[in-house]
């Protein structure tokens, strides 16, 4: 079962590599492409479970308690990203972090109206797994919800979906935030534009040019004799060229980690420059 597991989390993490997972900017296509793809991971972790001949209790507990909620948890939480998206309201700044506030607080709720389980899942109790996470030993007195009348009971034994829940909204509320941030970032850019002169320049390549950008500038030691933080270039960046560029950090590492050609940016600059020079040479 583990070695099934793995070589499906092994496609799943090719799959999530796609999407902007520590950032904001997962779009509401990307969240149905995803979608997709995991619903179809779901039924062929379904397809492999249900045919086995036998498993063991502790075997049960594993797959129940670990190993569907992960999976599953990540489709709900691509769900509810594409609800949230979906439904956004085109406005001000302040009026969709409103929203994103409303959408924080109804996690807080669910967060209140299991903490029971929620405080058994995250201490990593196991005192009642045969209740929680064997098909057929639900207890009502451990307030069993309406949603077991309507669970494939082949396939859940209800708990599982709570764990997958909690594993969603927490990345959830980590997802909200971080578009709360953004657009306070966004306000913070337009205020202090207006102390710009009127020439509206705006940075049209991506975030990681302009981080390769940055970081040599940096280095260069072109600015105040090198005597300058990569916070205050990025930060001349956003507000001049009118563009958040995120957690430059992590995409300056991520550039780092590049196999090949890690400044493709600055190499086609010098490539643009000569071919610009050459040209006016032949003129």
């Amino acid at each position: 079962m583990r070695d099934f597991y793995t070589r499906l989390s092994e496609k799943i993490q090719v799959e999530l590599q796609t999407v902007d997972l520590e950032g904001c900017d997962i779009s509401i296509e990307e969240s149905v492409r995803v979608i997709k793809f995991l619903e179809n991971r779901l039924n062929e972790l379904r397809g492999f479970f249900i045919v086995l001949k036998s498993i063991s209790t502790e075997d049960e507990i594993t797959f129940f308690k670990e190993i569907k909620p992960e999976v599953l948890g990540l489709l709900l939480y691509f769900n509810k990203i594409h609800n949230i998206e979906l439904k956004r309201p085109i406005g001000s700044n302040e009026t969709q972090s409103e929203y994103y506030d409303k959408e924080l607080k109804s996690l807080t709720y669910f967060f209140e109206r299991n903490l029971d389980f929620h405080q058994y899942y995250r201490a990593n109790s196991s005192y009642l797994d045969e209740y929680y996470f064997v098909r057929g030993k639900s207890n009502h007195q451990l307030c069993a919800d309406s949603a077991h009348y309507i669970l494939d009971p082949l396939f859940s034994t209800g708990y599982e979906y709570k764990v997958a829940k909690i594993i969603c909204n927490e990345m959830l509320r980590i997802y909200l935030n971080k578009k709360k941030h953004c657009l306070e970032k966004q306000e913070i850019i337009r205020q202090n534009r207006k102390l710009l002169p009127e020439i509206n320049l705006q940075w049209t390549g991506s975030k990681a040019a302009a981080t390769e950008l940055g970081y040599v500038i940096r280095d260069s030691g072109v600015l105040n004799y090198g005597n300058v933080d990569i916070k205050a270039i990025m930060s001349f960046f956003e507000v001049s060229f009118n563009i958040d560029l995120g957690d430059y950090y992590r995409t300056y590492a991520a550039i780092k980690s590049r196999k090949k050609d890690r400044t493709p940016f600055l190499n086609k600059l010098i490539e643009n420059l000569i071919r610009r020079m050459e040209k006016d040479d032949s003129e």
